[in-house]
């Protein structure tokens, strides 16, 4: 899952990302509001974002305006130390999916962001099941036919976002952002030996690929990889 961090305060931004690392989240920084509306309006494909209303820049609440108007649903979940009760509700109303005020606890944060996930796919319950497979967000856990299967931080991040939305197909481009984010130097074949791994772990058709688009997990077998 790949969030996106808009928050200007140093030490709080780096006290989120070092509390959400154990997530295992792909988790982007930004520290100003107009940054973040032109990430949001290019279409970076994030799977929610945590946004700070206090910003240089367009302010937080400017954000949100905007990229619910151009129809942006991104999960938001908001932070601020706004505690009024009119500053929350124009903070749902312009769109967020959750406030919290600052400061916070941590494990506060994760559960909400967790829920917020959850909701934003659906989900009444953590555990995602496809093809066989019982994947756990919230332990890190996945089970192929009642197998334990151990996979690295990124191939689990790579079978969660293909569970999360069985039939989408996701060029390499896409899965390479929500892989690794911006910050960090991807080998050329980097996702196609993630996709490999998966296969050799879970099942030679898991994952089939699209000529020159990209990747899809099926909701139900295909038959063999093209």
């Amino acid at each position: 899952m790949r969030i996106l961090l808009v928050e200007d305060d140093p030490s709080l931004a780096a006290g989120i990302r070092l509390a959400l690392r154990p997530e295992h989240y792909t988790l982007d920084h930004l520290a100003d509001g107009d940054a973040a509306l032109a990430a949001l309006q290019d279409n970076e494909p994030f799977n929610a974002v945590i946004l700070d209303l206090g910003l240089p820049g367009a302010d937080g609440m400017r954000v949100l305006e905007a990229i619910r108007h151009q129809g942006n649903r991104v999960p938001v979940l908001v932070l601020t130390a706004r505690d009024g009760i009119d500053d929350r509700i124009a903070g749902l109303d312009a769109g967020a999916d959750d406030y919290m005020i600052k400061p916070f606890e941590v494990a506060e944060l994760k559960a909400r962001l967790r829920a917020l996930l959850r909701r934003s796919q659906g989900q009444a319950t953590p555990l995602l099941e496809c093809r066989g497979i019982r994947l756990d967000p919230s332990h890190r856990q996945v089970t192929f036919q009642g197998h334990a299967i151990t996979l690295s931080r990124r191939e689990f991040t790579l079978l969660q976002e293909f569970m999360s939305h069985p039939g989408r197909v996701y060029t390499r481009d896409t899965l390479i952002r929500l892989v690794y984010g911006w910050e960090e130097e991807v080998e050329s074949n980097a996702i196609e030996v993630h996709i490999h791994h998966l296969r050799r772990k879970l099942a030679p058709g898991l994952i089939r690929t699209v000529r020159g688009i990209g990747y899809v997990m099926d909701r139900a077998p295909q038959g063999a990889d093209t």
